[in-house]
């Protein structure tokens, strides 16, 4: 069974800064890119950011370029996001999963909420 487990979220103000971890079970994890999605209120899930599986190629959105980080550490089946300068804009519920299309059943865990607000 394939589980995608995420932790790290909660509440900070804005400006503040969080880390967001992913840990990956039931496939071979080091054959599969990962991403982390996030969908806020109201709004479709969106990718915030991407990494490949031997990490050599990473992207992100444009609304988290220079504030996000994601890595991964393939011993520990795990994926991270390092979230600095939170604004209340990022305010969603955050995901790890493979890139669109790449698994045919639905494995989405539950999330992690981010929250941030004065």
């Amino acid at each position: 069974q394939v589980q995608f487990v995420e932790s790290g979220g909660g509440s900070v103000q804005p400006g503040g800064s969080l880390k967001l971890t992913c840990v990956v079970s039931g496939l071979i994890f080091n054959q599969y890119a990962m991403r982390w999605y996030r969908q806020a209120p109201g709004k479709e899930r969106e990718w915030v950011a991407r990494i490949t599986s031997s990490n050599g190629l990473i992207t992100y959105a444009d609304s988290v370029k220079g504030r996000f980080t994601i890595s991964r550490d393939n011993a520990r089946n795990s994926v991270y996001l390092q979230m600095k300068d939170l604004q209340p804009e990022d305010t969603a519920v955050y995901y790890c999963y493979g890139d669109p299309g790449r698994f045919t059943k639905n494995y989405w865990g539950q999330g992690t909420q981010v929250t941030v607000s004065s």
